[in-house]
């Protein structure tokens, strides 16, 4: 079955997401445990990276992780908007690929250690949950775009924070 809603200029018709679209929006169901479904995203998206990164030469550590985020980003905004459309709501919570997508920049050019993975983690629910200026601007934006990048601009101000706590060496691996 399929309705159509109004949505701001033009209808969009709601019908079942494609199942790529599911997959990618909800990391392989990891959106679907409870309670706290960006929290568990987050956590998956740590332990896997630290995996897949400890299996990275060093030198490329970086440009994988720029380039992880950057793929998360371009494949999650658009199953991000048909999970959204299919579901009828602005941002569903079982949508954790946003997460995956700002998680990863804040781990950008942090060492291979369990504190660094740990303090970003934490530095990034932080500033998810609590969106300051201009984050929560960025929510308004049409659909799996506005739920892809409010939190790329979490992932920003985590990542700025992780470099400083590393640099001035409170933070310490």
């Amino acid at each position: 079955m399929t309705k159509t809603v109004a949505n701001q200029s033009h209808d969009v018709s709601i019908g079942p997401a494609p199942l790529w679209a599911t997959q990618v929006a909800t990391c392989f169901g990891v959106g679907r445990l409870k309670p706290g479904p960006g929290t568990w995203g987050s956590l998956a998206t740590v332990m896997v990276w630290a995996l897949v990164s400890s299996l990275i030469p060093a030198s490329s550590r970086t440009a994988a992780t720029v380039i992880a985020a950057a793929a998360a980003a371009l494949v999650g905004i658009p199953a991000a908007t048909r999970v959204a459309r299919a579901h009828g709501s602005k941002d569903p919570q079982f949508v954790v690929i946003d997460e995956v997508t700002g998680q990863l920049v804040t781990l950008i050019a942090v060492p291979l250690a369990w504190k660094t993975f740990l303090a970003g983690l934490i530095l990034f629910r932080v500033f998810d949950i609590l969106k300051p200026f201009p984050i929560r601007r960025l929510e308004r934006l049409p659909e799996g775009t506005g739920i892809v990048v409010d939190d790329l601009g979490a992932g920003i101000y985590a990542l700025a924070v992780m470099h400083l706590l590393l640099h001035f060496r409170v933070l310490m691996t």
